[in-house]
């Protein structure tokens, strides 16, 4: 069952984020705990680790911004 890997609240007043770098590439293994994009928020950049093992299928693009919540990829 494929695990959604959503974007994250990482500040209190935090409703989007824009990925700066996906630091993995679509269809790589992947551990959890293992970073896997770069994330630009309220003036901060933070890395983000994966929630679960296995193959990582990304939907969202580098540079696009995104609402907290929403699926950016998944991992399978």
């Amino acid at each position: 069952m494929a695990v959604e890997i959503l974007l994250p609240k990482i500040g209190f007043s935090m409703q989007e984020g824009q990925i700066a770098e996906w630091l993995v590439k679509d269809g790589d293994q992947v551990s959890e705990g293992q970073p896997l994009y770069s994330l630009e928020a309220d003036k901060s950049t933070n890395e983000v680790e994966a929630p679960a093992s296995g193959t990582l299928k990304i939907v969202a693009q580098t540079g696009e911004t995104y609402e907290v919540g929403t699926v950016l990829g998944y991992i399978e």
